[in-house]
């Protein structure tokens, strides 16, 4: 009986939750974390196409990009979302009417205005240098000004976790107070991010105790719980939770609501987002990480590279036979892609996988046997294909007899000069190759020999394969694999090709870091040729 009411709370909560977004404030709190006014606008209206209810604007008051930010946002057709202003109560000693900070609320003419107090007594004596009494009153004008002037406040209690364990009286007089000015909710903000599940409920539960409380939840990331306590509040009484995409923010970040929202929707079945917004997540998460010149984590729940992707041989056998078995979820649910994973412990099963594009193999031909047998013993050299399938894909293409080089024969020389200790250092590249018969050749000036190489490798051949000049080089990155060799070390080298269309990996590997970038590199350009020969 006991779980069945609580099964009925949670639907209940879930029913009347709101979804508050803080990317654009305290998202850009984290590390790395920026936005032109552009990028600003263009997330929101993103955010805005997930269903979203809220989206937390920033400061009005920090800068002239986030006061542009209000002004320009209210030209948008936003559909549902509502934007709010942030800012704090007003300052101790000064009257709410000629508060600057309050009053830049209000001239964002946002519809909804969240404001953060203290709720932590060591915060109010030690960092405002008031008293608690003064703290009450900074809290109640504040709300019931802003009331009066006819916002929807939302009211946030900074540090409460930590004040209600400090002081658990003071720490809910300050909520009520605000709750009794009028705020329309009440969120509880794990300010330092170092609340665990237990200490979240305690304080939840003394706030069930005040009459009328409507209140959400604000959680940081510290000890990797902000995702499971924002869930667990659902439970006792929650209506809204607050995060950011991606679980950006200060130090380790806030809720993620890229894992929030999934979570909600299919893992508590609720209908709070529809199935074609689940369906945009993804890619929202990685929209928004392109905007802020972030690579997105691989490994995040759901919208990450490698939430689908699978490496042993039995998985992906099991995968071929019975998906569920082995994913919680369709990948295509939330926007994502299953991966099949090539590595040393690969199987045929994942190999065959692998090789539906190409045709139809028997798991037991030679072929597959030579590309298995090829697979470990690359990778016992030091190849790695799970993040290079384009170079996977050449060697399977020669093992089956359909490769096409890009040359049929080359010689490359690299060099770097630098002429003085004030001037910068010069790369110089040359290469020759021989293309049906007939020889040409390239010269390339670059920052490194990468770049040369790339230069004058166009510069050879883009007469004859007018389409590389397309290809653009997204990514590289080097790994010392036996670094007890110090600098006679091997190195693999990965690189990330494009050509505006889809995206591409190679690999290359050896002791000198010049051949195994030009490995990668050569690669890149014979996966897009052999793909345009296929396609005709």
């Amino acid at each position: 009986c006991k779980f069945n009411v609580i099964i009925l709370n949670l639907y209940f909560n879930i029913m009347n939750l709101t979804i508050y977004d803080t990317t654009l404030r305290d998202g850009m709190q984290g590390e790395k974390v920026n936005f032109s006014l552009q990028d600003k606008i263009d997330v929101a209206l993103k955010i805005d196409e997930l269903g979203i209810h809220y989206i937390e604007g920033g400061f009005p008051l920090a800068n002239k990009k986030e006061e542009s930010f209000f002004k320009q946002i209210r030209k948008k057709n936003i559909k549902q979302a509502k934007i709010a202003s942030f800012g704090s109560t007003r300052k101790p000693g000064v009257k709410v009417q000629t508060d600057y900070h309050i009053n830049a609320l209000l001239q964002s003419e946002t519809e909804v205005v969240t404001i953060v107090g203290k709720s932590w007594d060591a915060h109010v004596t030690g960092v405002l240098k008031t008293s608690e009494d003064e703290n009450l009153r900074m809290i109640e004008d504040s709300v019931k000004y802003l009331k009066k002037e006819g916002r929807e406040v939302i009211y946030d209690a900074e540090h409460f976790f930590d004040g209600y364990q400090a002081n658990p009286y003071y720490a809910l007089k300050t909520i009520e107070v605000a709750l009794l000015a009028g705020a329309d909710i009440i969120v509880l903000c794990d300010t330092n991010g170092g609340s665990i599940h237990t200490t979240v409920i305690e304080s939840i539960k003394a706030v069930n105790s005040i009459k009328g409380m409507r209140f959400g939840i604000h959680l940081h990331n510290d000890v990797g719980m902000a995702v499971a306590n924002s869930i667990i509040a659902l439970d006792y009484g929650c209506v809204q939770i607050q995060g950011t995409i991606n679980g950006w923010g200060e130090r380790c970040g806030n809720a993620n609501l890229c894992t929030i929202i999934p979570n909600i929707h299919f893992k508590l079945n609720s209908d709070l987002f529809s199935d074609k917004q689940l369906a945009q997540l993804t890619g929202a998460a990685k929209y928004i990480s392109e905007l802020a010149n972030i690579i997105p984590g691989d490994r995040e729940p759901y919208v990450g590279i490698s939430a689908f992707a699978h490496k042993a041989g039995q998985h992906a056998d099991v995968i071929v036979k019975n998906p569920f078995l082995m994913e919680h979820l369709n990948s295509s649910k939330v926007g994502n892609n299953r991966r099949i994973l090539l590595s040393e412990l690969a199987g045929k099963s994942t190999i065959i996988h692998k090789l539906r594009k190409l045709g139809n193999f028997d798991k037991n031909s030679k072929e597959i046997e030579e590309i298995v047998n090829t697979l470990k013993s690359k990778e016992n050299f030091g190849y790695e294909y799970e993040a290079a399938e384009a170079s996977f894909e050449l060697i399977v293409l020669r093992i089956i007899g359909r490769y096409q080089p890009l040359f049929e024969s080359h010689h490359y020389e690299v060099k770097s000069i630098k002429a003085g200790s004030d001037r910068s250092t010069k790369t110089l590249a040359r290469l020759k190759v021989k293309i049906r018969g007939q020889e040409y050749e390239g010269t390339g000036e670059g920052n490194g020999p990468v770049s040369a190489l790339d230069y004058c490798l166009r510069d050879a051949i883009s007469d004859s394969f007018p389409y590389i000049n397309k290809i653009k080089l997204l990514d590289y990155k080097v790994r010392v694999l036996n670094g007890e060799e110090a600098a006679d070390a091997k190195v693999r080298v990965f690189i990330k090709s494009t050509d505006g269309k889809s995206e591409w990996d190679t690999v290359g590997v050896s002791e000198n870091i010049i051949d195994a970038s030009w490995q990668a590199l050569l690669d890149s350009f014979e996966y897009i040729f052999n793909n345009n020969n296929k396609s005709k």
